[in-house]
Formats: structure tokens, sequence, C-alpha cells
């Protein structure tokens, strides 16, 4: 592990020297590379060298003690020590993780499309819950959630919905949420007071920039039509709304939320590249854990990575046996306890995996 840190904090070194060269700073892309780089292993570094730091003061005390101390001086060196001591263990820890391979998308922004599966209006409403969480909790991250494409119904909930979370980080937490989601609850409209659970599913790409997808304007044939509201009423009476459809993989992506045809066209776009990235990525790896369709299924009510169980208040997390008495909270946007449950579940078993 050592020989790997030491190897690290030397390419640390060595990008500091590239990105003062004249010729990288003058290249775009060598300076966004190598600034991404060493933004990525800077916390390792950093780390290591605590990690060093500490280690040298251990080794200055216990040189100390071969020196000829009163008691005092003796006991104050010994208690350095043991408070030295402590924080070993848990920075080998930090810097095992810290090692571990990452995923090359997890800083990036997010698209999240969350679409009512299995249970009729009660599924389009949970999916509604489900934006709303996810908005809430990408607020309290510092991120910005912005509504792409919405389909309602009529009393207030989502056949579908696909926006966007912007923030650094978003695609390292959001990743956890592909899947199908089951909600137990008593409808509105259920007089008789039963419980029916319906489920919503949610995926999560991560966005593609366009250095990593080349679409081509041949390939792309370009719909514009009027944007509707609940129930395909004509909210707009221009010709706003974007329809693009990628020739080549059949892809198709509506977008109506702007009131500009342009500012539609963009947000299309970036969905559009998304998806045509995240084809291309399950093609490449087939075995890839969190690909959109293997995650996400067919929404039936027994595929499901999470149950929201109200009449309990009670939500749990299958992966990964995890339960909460907290489901008011969690549909307020406080899933951290949920996602770092997650994390710290996957670090372990790439631990395991690595022979750690």
């Amino acid at each position: 592990m050592f020989e790997r840190l030491e190897a690290v904090e030397e390419r640390y070194e060595r990008l500091n020297e590239l990105l003062m060269d004249p010729d990288v700073i003058s290249d775009t892309n060598k300076l966004r590379d190598y600034s991404k780089e060493q933004s990525d292993i800077e916390e390792t570094v950093q780390t290591f060298r605590q990690y060093k730091e500490i280690k040298k003061e251990l080794d200055d005390a216990k040189a100390m003690l071969e020196d000829d101390l009163d008691n005092e001086m003796y006991e104050m060196v010994k208690m350095e020590m043991d408070e030295l001591k402590e924080q070993i263990p848990p920075l080998e820890e930090k810097l095992k993780v810290l090692l571990l391979p990452k995923d090359p998308n997890d800083d990036k922004n997010v698209i999240v499309e969350v679409r009512g599966a299995a249970g009729g209006d009660e599924a389009a409403l949970f999916a509604g819950d489900l934006y709303r969480m996810y908005s809430r909790y990408a607020e309290a991250q510092g991120w910005k959630p912005e509504v792409i494409e919405a389909s309602e119904n009529d009393i207030g909930g989502f056949k579908e919905i696909i926006f966007m979370i912007n923030g650094k980080g978003a695609y390292s937490k959001m990743k956890y949420e592909n899947g199908a989601h089951r909600v137990q609850r008593v409808p509105s409209t259920e007089s008789g007071g039963r419980i029916h659970t319906s489920t919503a599913t949610v995926a999560v790409l991560p966005e593609a920039e366009e250095v990593e997808v080349e679409i081509h304007d041949k390939d792309i044939r370009v719909d514009t039509f009027t944007s509707s509201g609940p129930g395909g009423q004509s909210v707009n009476t221009t010709m706003s709304a974007v329809r693009l459809t990628h020739i080549p993989t059949g892809t198709v992506v509506s977008c109506q939320d702007e009131k500009s045809q342009i500012k539609n066209k963009e947000k299309a776009m970036k969905v559009l590249r998304a998806r045509i990235y995240d084809k291309f990525r399950k093609e490449a790896e087939a075995e890839y854990a969190q690909n959109r369709k293997s995650a996400v299924g067919t929404g039936d009510r027994s595929e499901r990575i999470r149950t929201y169980n109200f009449p309990q208040s009670r939500v749990t997390d299958h992966r990964i046996g995890l339960t909460l008495q907290k489901l008011d909270q969690i549909l307020e946007g406080k899933i951290d306890e949920i996602i770092d449950a997650l994390i710290v579940e996957e670090q372990s078993r790439m631990m395991e995996d690595a022979g750690e």
C-alpha cells in the first residue's frame, strides 16, 4: 500500500510541475486533464502526508524516551505517544479507501429520470414524491436541480419527470438511487382503508461531455411542437417544444419546460448525449453494475431496491438490509444516512475484492 502511496505522491508533484509548464498552460485539453487528475489525487496525497508527519512525530517521541528524562517529562512524552498512536489506524483505513478504484463518472452532474410504473395514479403520485425528495436532497448538498421534461397526470403526480442535478460529485451519491422504488400506503381515493403497493423507477445517468460522445447533426432529426400541460391541454401556442431523434440508435428525447425553443433544444441535447453515452458504456462494459436498464428493470412490484411503508413510517433499503423509522424525514430529502451506508458497503466489498 505504501509503495502505491509514494507513487501517487510522486505523480502529484509531477503534475504540479506540468501545470506550471507554458506548453501545458497554452493547451486547454492538457490543462483540463492534468488539473482534474491532480484534484482527484489531492486528498490521498494530503492524507498520506498527514500520516507520515504523525509517524515522524511518533519516532521523535520514541527517541526522546531514550534520553534521561525526569518522571514528569517521561509521562508527558508517553501521553503524547498514546495520542499519536490513536490517530494512525483511522488514517490507515482512510488511505485504503482513497486507494480504491474510483468511478470516472463520480464528479459529474446527473440526469435523473423518474417514472410511475406499477400502480396507475398512485404510482404517478409516488414519482412526484421521489422527485421532491431528490430536489430537496440536492439543494441541501448545494447542488442545483433543473427540470428538463415532465409529464403530469391530473391529480398532481408525474407519469414521467426528467431533471438534471448540477453539482460536483452528484453522480457519486445519486447513482445509488438507480432502480425500482416501492411504496405501501392507503391512497386518498381508497375508502376502505386498504394498503396499496405501487412502484416508480429511477434511472440516474451521468452527464456526458461533448468530448465523450460525438453526435453529428446529420444523425439528428429535430421536430418542434407546441407544449402541453396536464391531460394534454395546450399551455403554449408557439412551437417551443423540441423532440430530438438520434437516428443511428433510435434514441428519442423531448423537452418543453422552457418557453424558448433554443433552451429546450439545449436541454434535450444534454439528455440525448447522456442516454447515448449510457448505451455505449453498457455495450462496452457488459457487467457494469449501474447501467440504466439493468438497474431500472421493468418496474414490477417485485423488482425493488427500496420500500417506503407509510403505515409504519418505515423505509427499508433491501440491498443492505437497512431499515429506518424516518419516513417523513427521508421524503423531505434527508437520505444521507441511506446513501452513506450504501457507500460504506460498496467500499467494504471493494476492499475485500482487493484482498485488503
